[in-house]
C-alpha cells in the first residue's frame, strides 16, 4: 500500500518478450485513440456509439460538446473522426442558452420532444420509437416515457456516470407536474441565471396565475411552488451568506460576489448554493432533483502559511493550515476587499 519509487525500478521486466507480444498483436503499430466512454477526453460525442446514449443525447441537447470535438489537433482514430463529423450534424439540435425546460415554457417545446428530435437524427434510418424504447430499457426505465425518465431518472444517473460532478443540473420546484429545467452548468453565468429566473420561470409563473383565474386544477399549488423556487434562485443569484460560493484557494478580494462561478474552481465549489437553499425534495438536495455525493468537509493535508485561509482552521475547532471548505462570507466583506485591492492597484 506504500510502495517507494525505487521499488518499481527493481521489478523485473523482459523488454524483448513484450516487444514480441506487441509486434504480434499490433503489427501495424499501436491503434490510434478511440473511446465510446462518455467520461473520457477523447470521446467522439455521438450518442449512437456511446456507453450511455441518453446521457450523451441530453448533454448535446443542452449544448455541451466533448473536448475531442473542439480540438482538431487531437490524435484520434479514423473511426473517431467519422463519428466526430456525424456529431457535428447534431449541433443544430443543441440549445443556445443551455436551458431546456421539461414542460413547455416560453414558447419552447418540451425537453422530451426536443430530445426525441435529436435522437431521431442520431439514429437516422432506424425506427425511432423502437430505438427510444430500447434506450429507456437500457437506462432502467422500461415501458415508460422519455419525459418521465428526464423528470425522475436522468439527474441521478448523470451524477453516477460522471462521478458526482454533474455538469447538467436538474433544477425543479419539488412538484411532479411543476417547473423543471435542465441546465448546462458550463453556460450558467449570471446573465443565463437571470434568463432562467425571469424568462423561463417567469413565464411558468404567469401561466399558473392565468390557470388560477380560469380555475385549472393544481394551478395554485404550482404557483406557490414556482414562487418559492424563484426566491431560492434569487438568493443564489445575489450570493449572500449562506448562499455564497467560497473557494478555499482564493483570497477574499477574488471570491465570487453573487453568482459568479469560475469553471476552473470545479463543480464541487460552484454547486454548493444550489444544495444549500431550502430543499424542495430529497433531503440535502436543495433545489436539485437529487443530491450528488459531495462534501465540503476539510480536505486532507495542510496548507502552507502563505495560503489565503491558513488561519481559518481554529474557527472550526481545528488548527492553522486546515483546508476548510464549508465556510461562508458576506457580500459586504468581499466588496470591501475588492475595493481596497483596486485602490492599492491605483
Amino acid at each position: 500500500m506504500s510502495v517507494t519509487d525505487g521499488s518499481f525500478l527493481e521489478v523485473p521486466f523482459d523488454l524483448h518478450y513484450w516487444q514480441q507480444e506487441a509486434a504480434g498483436q499490433y503489427p501495424n503499430g499501436l491503434p490510434k485513440p478511440y473511446s465510446d466512454d462518455s467520461t473520457q477526453w477523447i470521446f467522439h460525442g455521438h450518442p449512437s456509439k456511446s456507453d450511455a446514449p441518453l446521457q450523451v443525447a441530453v448533454a448535446r441537447l443542452l449544448g455541451y460538446r466533448w473536448p475531442a470535438e473542439l480540438d482538431d489537433t487531437m490524435e484520434l482514430s479514423d473511426e473517431a473522426r467519422v463519428l466526430l463529423r456525424q456529431s457535428a450534424e447534431l449541433l443544430p439540435f443543441g440549445d443556445g442558452d443551455g436551458i431546456a425546460c421539461i414542460p413547455s415554457v416560453s414558447g419552447e417545446a418540451p425537453a422530451a420532444d426536443r430530445l426525441l428530435n435529436l435522437l431521431a437524427k442520431a439514429y437516422e434510418g432506424q425506427n425511432i420509437n423502437e430505438q427510444v424504447a430500447t434506450l429507456l430499457t437500457q437506462a432502467g426505465h422500461a415501458g415508460k416515457s422519455l419525459e418521465s425518465w428526464l423528470r425522475d431518472k436522468f439527474f441521478t444517473q448523470h451524477c453516477n456516470l460522471f462521478h458526482n460532478r454533474p455538469f447538467i443540473w436538474h433544477i425543479w420546484d419539488g412538484l411532479p407536474d411543476g417547473f423543471s429545467a435542465l441546465v448546462n452548468y458550463h453556460k450558467l453565468d449570471s446573465k443565463t441565471m437571470e434568463t432562467l429566473i425571469y424568462t423561463y420561470l417567469g413565464d411558468w409563473i404567469n401561466r399558473q396565475k392565468d390557470g388560477i383565474t380560469v380555475k385549472i386544477d393544481g394551478a395554485a399549488d404550482r404557483l406557490a411552488a414556482a414562487e418559492t423556487l424563484k426566491k431560492s434562485l434569487e438568493l443564489i443569484l445575489q450570493g449572500e451568506n449562506p448562499y455564497d460560493i467560497f473557494v478555499r484557494w482564493k483570497s477574499l478580494d477574488k471570491q465570487p460576489e453573487g453568482w459568479e462561478p469560475d469553471l476552473n474552481d470545479g463543480v464541487r465549489m460552484n454547486i454548493r448554493p444550489f444544495l444549500t437553499v431550502p430543499g424542495v425534495g430529497k433531503r440535502g438536495a436543495g433545489i436539485l432533483r437529487d443530491k450528488p455525493t459531495i462534501k465540503w468537509e476539510k480536505d486532507r493535508g495542510k496548507d502552507v502559511a502563505s495560503a489565503p485561509w491558513y488561519q481559518l482552521g481554529p474557527e472550526y475547532g481545528g488548527n492553522p493550515g486546515d483546508r476548510i471548505n464549508d465556510h461562508h462570507l458576506r457580500l459586504a466583506e468581499k466588496s470591501l476587499a475588492r475595493s481596497q485591492k483596486q485602490k492599492e492597484g491605483v
